[in-house]
């Protein structure tokens, strides 16, 4: 492959086997093609604003003498940009404006004749918007919405496993689930009846809904069952013979087929050879004796024809006096049901006779007592329900997702058809649930992905807006029929606020908004791919069973079987696969390589798992030969959801690529095939917790997946087109556009403005640095500013650790690891976190709280850091509880004593009553102030800071503009240049007269006169584009801010944090093996090799096999060999050898393995080699990708190239004896993460602070600045070792003895160091417990 300048200053070695066919997908695109899906009008009006428009509207008065019409929609421009809402704390969002028609019908004339239409656009609300990496910033917070798995709408047929009735007998059921709408039940009781059950409440009779749908008794039964017809003959009957009904029967009498020869003698079963010869003989009537009839079952109802007198009802069984009595009415044939015990059961029969209801009317009462209890039912209002419950599109909809799986279950050829039931769905699927009941057919798998979709962001706020739609609906309604419709126009109906609250709250407080995790670039592509199956219309925790958390084999492609969360989620919130998508009903794809007679090609077809089932699937790994034929006879396939042996010949489909089946954060994780699942579980998981270091270091074996996460995250800033970098700073990136991809008339110069030092949801650093010079050509998709956790646009969560996997003096047990004191000096994991803390003055009862520096009560020292407005300054360094902002609040008037009645009289009004309610800095943080941001409400008089703060803002911004005018100026102007120069006029013409009059010139020839005429308008709407650019900033800037009711202002203050590595933190690596530091030890001491390198880090041994996570261990011995790699080339530099051999040894390199990269090193310049060498000295950077990863081969090879051992170890020396230690010693590079549970953000003293309310304890947790619990085990210990007086002051003076305690205080501070405990709290506690018992217990204190 073609390698990009800036991709050719370090490429990552790749032992990647398998060619890649396809790259991977956008990874944020579920969401980003979900909400445009939302946002678009879709003409067709099947998805997004417009479907759930079209489906309200048109809003008809009860009267029918006007309606509301819809028209179009348009989403304005949001009043602020995505940075500018993070720091005022609004929200993204855009106005809805929809185009509404009134019109007005006249009522005396011809119905549908218009008398007015009136046409108005209204304003409907705010719609929050997505950025471009997939959140939405609600309040100034980024929230991800996550897309939930949940059962797909249609028909399901399941049972109970035997676990309802005592018998263990199977009840087979069926529930339809729409869209929206009520869930319909049948469901079989131990009896073989069908009953329905409508939104699972009480059961009725299914044959009550056939009724309640206008079927006779008559008809239902034609509907289920077949008939046999018997012919009266004297005392004989004759019945006409299907051979294929009698199996299975027992004969109650010989059949012959001919004279004298007996086929079946009474008494025998009939088997098929039987019915094969009944068959054959084509025997179309038998004679059977009258007690055969007896027990049957009536398929119509019989009549006295010369009375008039029922007989015998339809579903009536046959007795020999029913029979005597319909032979004497002269009925001569008589139909009954056809049924067996085997294949054709009588649940319908049955089911009949449990029915008490004849009529339509009858089963419609029935159905209204069972769903409005209580209520004494009409008949209108009985049919209304009725036909709202299933019929009316109103309140039902499958969806048509819901109609094509319910066509399909039920055996319907059309894939399309209404969102509302018809007579003749409700009768298939009782019709197929009785089939499965007689063995016909099988029951469904619901944790199948066939039947499980995904909902995404579109259409859970699609359906949230739909809610809002129906409560204007009602409103709308009423106000259409009160009349006078001639003043009104559309803007007086509707009222947005129903819209935007229902907006609102979905993305504010729905349970699947989430807050977003923005610990490192890899936690946020997770979460935005994440699969939840919890939340509204989802399952619960607590009822989750197992099947639905297990992996299933349809996950294969689709969701991630490693990556899920520990603990009470497991399997309930998953990750999307690499390559996954979902199609247009929502169910999830994954791409496979078409293969044709066993030839593999390169077209790929999307499968869902419903389609998949059907297909002969091989692995991404089958071997092939050059020509991309099957070699192997028999290929490792899946079938049917089953691993099977299949030829080569059958095999119709293949993987894309071995990481098909893991999702992001599994991908990242090299030698993942030889880790223990669990393990891999907790690797992928502690990935996302990783904190962002201060100075980036790749992963020196990586997965190859690093770029993919950097660039697709958004973290960083890419090359939107190519062209050559013009200008660098510290906070911009100018890119002068290549000529080939410039759009007509346009300056061609891309900005990008870099983020710097702002703070994230999980308060880590946010910032970008330019990894492009001056000078340096780029291409579209190059990375140009690396952001958070990214090394010249790899990800990189970590950093390459030298260790050594022994014990050491016990400083490793348990997984504790030890750390060299050089990690810590050299800043390896330092982090800086960004802290935001809020002060709010309020307008109280008492009067307003004024942010100042004049508090009561506070010495000088504690000012200091506090300017005249009260509120710090930038860059002061500050310690736990000092003053960021002062403010005072006004106390309530206190009662004077009379010598201050007298100064009051004497002095006059005394300075109001305040009280200091200051921003102080919470306790055990220390750290530098970054920014200040004061926000005033509009009509509050600005303080000096707010118009300082203001000041800068404008002259930043001016400046900001007006580099990128000059930027652009220059680059027109040196267009006007090349275009003047081309056009005859010469350098010293040009030099001599101003700019400004070059674009003035009159040219002679027509085609340049008129490109001159059009950069001269082009430049001339530049300049007005950046006033008015200029204009709305200052307009930002200067007005007031919109603030909650009762708030004066607000001031933010953004405190940096330093941390550095020390002992507690907790570390993890790659592969589930995460510990805490024990001890931080001087280089010195720790263990060195023969070269005198010291290790890093020193690991426990026992950690690995138990936990079977032999990748940490491939990964070491990798590490080394590149790290072993990286310091020949070192080496080589350094005695500046003849580039021809550096450029032999890196091809050599790269050359090892048979993988399938090409790197052709002889291609490169020798700058470009000398260049990619100095970027390899730190270490030659791998990919090994999971399940196609290095092999021990190979890894041996880069052990020879770098001159080392091929056992990956080392003789040690322990650096405080100076001994060997008597065993190499496995040494090499892995790559550490410290993670976001740092011990300063957990430890925490507590000397005095509050005390719970009932028990008189101190509270528990730094938050409440609590004490830790001395609780009943511990009591247990203090008894064990005899400290009697320990345990009493435990468990009184320093616990809940309020006098005792308050009295000891006293004491100490008066130096006298007695106490004297007294009655704890908590035994009164105990007494009153034991009062509300009713035992009354007094404590005798004689």
């Amino acid at each position: 492959m073609a390698y990009s300048y800036f991709e050719k200053k370090r490429i990552r070695k790749d032992f990647g086997k398998s060619v890649q066919v396809m790259e991977y997908p956008f990874l944020l695109s579920i969401q980003l093609d979900s909400f445009r899906k939302f946002i678009d009008t879709d003409p067709t009006g099947e998805t997004g604003l417009e479907a759930a428009f079209r489906s309200i509207f048109p809003i008809k008065a009860y009267s029918g003498s006007s309606e509301l019409q819809y028209v179009s929609y348009r989403l304005g421009e949001p009043l602020f940009d995505v940075k500018e809402c993070q720091i005022r704390g609004v929200t993204y969002s855009a106005p809805l404006r929809v185009k509404l028609r009134l019109v007005v019908y006249d009522k005396e004339a011809a119905a549908g004749t218009v008398k007015d239409i009136k046409e108005q656009e209204v304003y409907m609300g705010e719609i929050p918007l997505m950025t471009d990496n997939g959140t939405f910033v609600i309040n100034g917070t980024e929230r991800v919405i996550v897309s939930q798995l949940h059962r797909s709408p249609g028909v399901f047929f399941d049972h109970d496993k035997g676990k309802t009735h005592s018998s263990g007998k199977v009840l087979y059921n069926a529930r339809v689930i729409p869209y929206r709408g009520s869930w319909l039940d049948f469901e079989f009781d131990p009896k073989d009846n069908l009953f329905v059950r409508i939104d699972r409440r009480r059961k009725l009779p299914a044959s009550i809904i056939l009724r309640a749908l206008e079927y006779s008794t008559e008809e239902i039964l034609a509907m289920f069952y077949d008939t046999t017809d018997y012919t009266i003959k004297g005392d004989k009957l004759i019945m006409d013979l299907i051979p294929e009904r009698l199996r299975g029967e027992t004969a109650i009498f010989d059949i012959s087929i001919k004279k004298g020869e007996v086929l079946v003698e009474s008494g025998r079963r009939i088997t098929a050879r039987h019915i094969r010869a009944l068959s054959k003989a084509k025997l179309e009537k038998l004679e059977v004796p009258a007690d055969y009839i007896v027990g049957r079952v009536l398929s119509k109802a019989y009549i006295d024809k010369s009375t008039g007198e029922v007989i015998a009802e339809a579903n009536a069984i046959i007795t020999l006096e029913l029979l005597a009595e319909l032979s004497q009415a002269g009925h001569k044939v008589l139909s009954t049901l056809y049924m067996n015990e085997f294949d054709v059961g009588s649940y319908m029969s049955d089911t009949l006779r449990v029915d008490s209801s004849t009529n339509k009317l009858e089963a419609l009462v029935e159905v209204y007592r069972m769903m409005r209890p209580g209520e004494p039912p009409t008949k209108d209002a009985a049919e209304g329900l009725f036909s709202n419950l299933f019929f009316a599109s109103e309140r039902y909809d499958l969806s048509t997702v819901g109609r094509m799986k319910f066509n399909r279950r039920v055996g319907n050829a059309d894939d399309v058809g209404t969102g509302i039931l018809s007579k003749e769905d409700i009768i298939s699927v009782m019709k197929t649930l009785i089939g499965i009941r007689d063995g016909k057919g099988e029951v469904d798998d619901i944790d199948h992905l066939g039947n499980r979709r995904i909902r995404s962001v579109g259409e859970m706020a699609e359906n949230q807006f739909r809610v809002g739609l129906v409560r204007v609906e009602r409103a709308v309604r009423e106000r259409l029929s009160l009349g006078d419709l001639d003043a009104i126009m559309p803007q007086d109906l509707i009222n947005a606020k129903p819209i935007s609250a229902a907006v609102k709250e979905f993305f504010g407080s729905s349970q699947l908004s989430q807050f977003m995790d923005q610990n490192n670039p890899l936690s946020e592509v997770t979460h935005k791919r994440r699969i939840s199956a919890l939340g509204p219309g989802g399952l619960t925790r607590e009822r989750a069973g197992f099947e639905v958390r297990d992996v299933h084999p349809t996950h294969y492609g689709r969701v991630c079987p490693i990556e899920t969360p520990e603990g009470p989620n497991i399997g309930l919130i998953n990750s999307l696969s690499c390559y996954a998508r979902t199609n247009d009903f929502g169910f999830l794809e994954t791409p496979y390589r078409k293969v044709i007679d066993g030839l593999v090609t390169d077209e790929i077809d999307y499968l869902s798992a419903i389609e998949e089932g059907n297909f002969v699937i091989a692995q991404a790994n089958a071997e092939r030969n050059d020509s991309n034929k099957l070699v192997q006879d028999l290929v490792n396939c899946r079938h049917r959801n089953e691993f099977i042996l299949k030829a080569s010949a059958e095999v119709q489909y293949m993987d894309v690529s071995p990481q098909q089946i893991i999702s992001v954060a599994a991908s990242l994780i090299p030698f993942l095939e030889h880790d223990d699942a669990n393990r891999a579980l907790m690797g992928s998981n502690m990935q996302r917790q990783a904190v962002p270091t201060l100075r980036v270091d790749k992963p020196l074996v990586g997965t190859g997946m690093e770029k993919v996460v950097a660039v697709d995250s958004g973290v960083t800033a890419v090359a939107k087109r190519g062209g050559v970098v013009s200008y660098v700073d510290a906070s911009r990136i100018v890119v002068k556009v290549n000529e080939n991809e410039m759009h007509a008339g346009e300056a061609g110069i891309d900005i990008y403005n870099l983020t710097k030092y702002t703070r994230s949801n999980q308060n880590t650093c946010i910032n970008q640095r330019p990894v492009c010079r001056m000078g340096e050509p780029v291409v579209r998709g190059d990375v140009l500013a690396d952001g958070p956790s990214t090394d010249m646009g790899e990800l990189a969560l970590g950093q390459n650790m030298r260790i050594a996997f022994m014990p050491w003096n016990g400083y490793n047990f348990e997984d504790s690891m030890l750390l060299s004191e050089r990690v810590a000096i050299e800043d390896r994991f330092t982090t800086i976190h960004i802290q935001e803390l809020t002060c709010i003055a309020r307008d109280t009862k008492l009067g307003s709280e004024e942010i100042t520096a004049d508090i009561p009560n506070v010495g000088e020292s504690a000012l200091s850091k506090l300017d005249e407005a009260g509120v710090v300054y930038i860059g002061a360094e500050v310690n736990g509880g000092d003053i960021l902002v002062g403010k005072v609040t006004p106390k309530g008037e206190t009662q004077l004593t009379p010598e201050e009645k007298l100064l009051r009289a004497i002095f006059g009004e005394k300075a109001a009553d305040v009280k200091d309610s200051s921003l102080r800095v919470p306790n055990s943080v220390k750290g530098t102030i970054i920014d200040v941001q004061i926000f005033t409400r509009d009509g509050v008089e600005k303080d000096a800071r707010a118009v300082e703060i203001e000041q800068m803002q404008l002259k930043e911004v001016k400046k900001d503009l007006g580099d990128e005018l000059s930027i652009l100026e220059d680059g027109i102007y040196a267009r006007t240049k090349k275009l003047l120069l081309s056009a005859g006029l010469n350098e010293s013409d040009l030099t001599s007269m101003s700019r400004d009059k070059w674009l003035t010139q009159n040219l002679a020839d027509e085609g340049q006169q008129a490109e001159l005429e059009q950069i001269a308008e082009q430049f001339d709407n530049i300049k007005e584009d950046f006033d008015k650019k200029f204009e709305v900033k200052r307009r930002k800037i200067t007005q007031g801010d919109d603030l909650q009711p009762g708030v004066l202002k607000i001031v933010k203050v953004y405190l940096a944090v330093k941390r550095h590595i020390q002992p507690g933190d907790k570390m993890a690596g790659r592969h589930g093996n995460k510990g805490v530091i024990s001890n931080v030890v001087p280089v010195e001491d720790m263990p060195y090799d023969q070269f005198g390198v010291p290790v890093d880090i020193v690991l426990n041994p026992l950690g690995v096999p138990s936990r079977m996570n032999i990748g940490q261990i491939l990964e070491t011995h990798l590490g080394m060999a590149c790290r072993g790699i990286g310091e020949k080339i070192n080496r080589m530099l350094e005695a500046q050898q003849e580039i021809h051999k550096l450029r032999n040894f890196i091809q050599e390199v790269y050359n090892v393995g048979e993988s399938r990269q090409v790197v052709d090193v002889a291609s490169f310049s020798d700058d470009e080699v000398l260049r990619l060498a100095g970027n390899l000295r730190a270490g030659l950077p791998i990919a090994t990708p999971a399940f196609d990863g290095a092999a021990e081969k190979e890894i041996k090879e880069l052990f020879v190239l770098a001159d080392m051992p091929q056992s990956g170890q080392f003789v040690l020396t322990d650096g405080r004896t100076g001994r060997e230690f008597e065993r190499p010693v496995t040494v090499g590079y892995m790559y550490m993460l410290k993670l976001n549970h740092l011990v300063d953000d957990k430890m925490h003293a507590r000397s005095t602070g509050s005390y719970s309310l009932v028990t008189q304890q101190p509270l528990g947790g730094k938050a409440q600045f609590g004490g830790q619990r001395f609780g009943e085990m511990e009591v247990w210990a203090l008894e064990a070792y005899g400290a009697a007086y320990t345990l009493q002051e435990m468990l009184t003076v320093k616990s809940d003895d309020v006098n005792g305690r308050t009295k000891m205080y006293k004491n100490l501070v008066d130096g006298d160091h007695r106490m004297e405990p007294g009655i704890p709290e908590s035994f009164n506690v105990l007494l009153k417990e034991i009062r509300s018992l009713g035992i009354n217990i007094e404590l005798d204190k004689d």
